[in-house]
């Protein structure tokens, strides 16, 4: 189990053949990367803004993961979360998942994704045409979390 939030980019290949490495209990493997999008709300984005506070974010994210592991039976786990300034197609983040079956994995993984969308303490401003502008929490990020 492990969280990781950093300025670099990752390697999606790199990452997922580290978390299976020398593992033989592993039946699924599944990951998500999260990337910027060249436009949102019917504008251009030159790019995004990605703020946090160092210590508060880790323990922050290394919560959320716990709770998946206390929920699903996995025998791995990964979160990477970027920040600074990235670009229109650039890596905001990844989470990996890896179980005996498919049905833990899946579900972690949406867990973990619906969960960092809308609780995870990072800041994003997206810069336009327009000037720079905060992305606000949307609706059906909070719809999601009703689920679990």
């Amino acid at each position: 189990m492990a969280v990781r939030v950093q300025r670099e980019d990752f390697d999606i290949g790199a990452e997922l053949a580290a978390l299976r490495a020398g593992r033989d209990d592993i039946g699924a493997l599944v990951s998500f990367s999260g990337l910027v999008r060249g436009t949102a709300k019917g504008q251009p984005i030159a790019g995004m803004e990605l703020e946090h506070y160092p210590g508060m974010t880790e323990k922050a994210l290394a919560g959320i993961e716990a709770q998946a592991v206390e929920r699903w039976s996995l025998q791995a786990s990964l979160i990477v979360h970027r920040y600074g300034l990235l670009h229109p197609g650039e890596q905001i983040m990844m989470v990996a998942t890896a179980a005996p079956h498919r049905g833990d994995a899946f579900a972690a993984a949406e867990f973990l994704m619906d969960y960092l969308k809308s609780r995870a303490p990072f800041w994003k401003k997206e810069a336009t045409p327009d000037g720079g502008r905060w992305v606000d929490a949307r609706d059906t990020d909070e719809d999601a979390l009703r689920r679990w």
